[in-house]
């Protein structure tokens, strides 16, 4: 009202004072947004969704070890705070798009670049999630954060059929241990009960002749305490 904010009002019949005294501006908060990085979705409505001018500056990144990766990735979220979305910041996805992007090359820039491509996406997703999280409370942007996932991470592409063969070796030699332990798994146990099997056979004979040999020198001392009573 007057240029200024005045209130908010949920989805439904409102009126509102002719339009130069009040204005209104109508924001879906009900609404998951999407942003993607170092690659777009063809055919996207949402002017902030992808930058196809940026696409190979926002996915080259420089790993802890001092190699480079390509990274893609996808923010999720939403318009939590209507207020603070309109009027604390003057481009709030523009401002969370570079808050992202900056968050991305921190978490990224703290791991080999192996994690990177192979055992670290998980936590790279947790941990970039709540650091942008903070860093877009702390300029008030009325954003919410709902998933940030990695999708496509690849190293430099001159050098992506090397390191495919270097994975497709790794994965096999994965496999070949998996099938190795399936076998040791397998024929180890049936071993093992085979051998359970002759120890319990074995300590069934040992009691049966211990038991046989004491009932016959029972019997024999028996008959040798009559023989001594009678000759």
């Amino acid at each position: 009202r007057f240029g200024k904010y005045n209130r908010t009002a949920p989805s439904g019949l409102h009126f509102k004072m002719p339009f130069w005294f009040e204005t209104k501006e109508i924001i879906p908060v009900a609404r998951t947004l999407k942003m993607e990085f170092g690659f777009g979705t063809a055919g996207s409505t949402n002017r902030d969704q992808t930058r196809p001018a940026e696409h190979e500056a926002e996915q080259s990144m420089i790993t802890g070890d001092k190699n480079s990766a390509l990274v893609e990735w996808v923010v999720q979220y939403r318009i939590d705070d209507p207020e603070a979305y309109l009027f604390r910041v003057r481009d709030p996805e523009d401002t969370m798009r570079d808050a992202s992007e900056s968050v991305m090359r921190e978490v990224v820039g703290d791991r080999t670049v192996d994690e990177v491509i192979t055992i670290g996406r998980q936590s790279i997703e947790t941990e970039a999630l709540v650091k942008l999280q903070t860093l877009i409370d702390s300029y008030g942007l009325g954003l919410k954060i709902d998933q940030l996932q990695l999708k496509n991470v690849n190293p430099p592409r001159p050098v992506q059929s090397s390191f495919n063969e270097v994975n497709q070796a790794q994965q096999q030699r994965a496999e070949q241990i998996n099938v190795a332990n399936g076998l040791y798994n397998k024929a180890v146990p049936r071993t093992m009960g085979e051998a359970d099997q002759k120890i319990s056979s074995a300590e069934g004979d040992k009691l049966k002749r211990v038991n046989e040999a004491t009932g016959d020198a029972e019997r024999f001392l028996a008959l040798y305490k009559e023989y001594e009573r009678a000759p």
